[in-house]
């Protein structure tokens, strides 16, 4: 799995409707385990809450989808917040929305509205994002060779992570798997040949707008 949308962070909001108040927690996981935790730590929390209500998607294909109404009215509250991840094309991410009653009933249909409305501004505070694999690539070129490296990476939408300076300059930049040949082809280029890539560790980066987001 290469590129996938999910959040990038813990998140919360809170929204007030008919007097309810629905205060929803959302999260980055990768896997059940993760999932099972943060929901107990939020139930623990709100523990005086009227319901926890959760629902979460983990792996490439969704395989694994897994939500609970807590005590609603079945399918007015866990399904809702299942649907709205499904909608967004989320995967590994939980979202528990916790449920203070206000005293005003609001049947089936408003307790679906209400729990995909805070469900979705939940998601917003965690910011979503697209998760994209890339391989952190090093390369040692000469004093020399930096300024016109750094500005046909940076022509060329690379992005430079890190560069320590010694004897010579070590440049670390990220790659998606696509782009490998391209930076070696761009590397040999500009320094005759001379520099060597090392392909090193690989990770999952969040990216928003066509940027990377820290």
């Amino acid at each position: 799995m290469s590129l996938y949308k999910s959040i990038h962070k813990y998140g919360r909001d809170e929204i007030i409707i008919n007097k309810s108040r629905f205060i929803c927690s959302v999260l980055p996981i990768s896997s059940e385990e993760e999932a099972i935790d943060f929901i107990e730590k939020i139930k623990k929390e709100f523990k005086e809450a009227t319901h926890n209500v959760y629902a979460y998607v983990i792996g490439q294909n969704s395989n694994v989808q897994r939500f609970t109404d807590d005590g609603e009215p079945s399918g007015t509250a866990g399904m809702p917040v299942l649907n709205v991840i499904n909608q967004e094309n989320l995967k590994n991410v939980v979202v528990v929305v916790t449920r203070y009653f206000g005293g005003v009933l609001l049947g089936a249909g408003g307790l679906a509205r209400a729990y995909s409305k805070s469900a979705k501004t939940g998601l917003e505070k965690g910011l979503i994002v697209d998760k994209s694999l890339y391989h952190e690539i090093s390369a040692t070129i000469e004093y020399t060779m930096l300024g016109k490296i750094e500005n046909e990476l940076t022509k060329n939408n690379f992005i430079i992570k890190d560069k320590k300076y010694g004897e010579n300059v070590d440049i670390l930049v990220l790659v998606r798997d696509e782009e490998i040949e391209r930076l070696n082809n761009l590397f040999n280029e500009v320094t005759s040949g001379k520099a060597q890539l090392i392909i090193g560790q690989s990770s999952y980066y969040s990216i928003k707008d066509e940027k990377i987001v820290e």
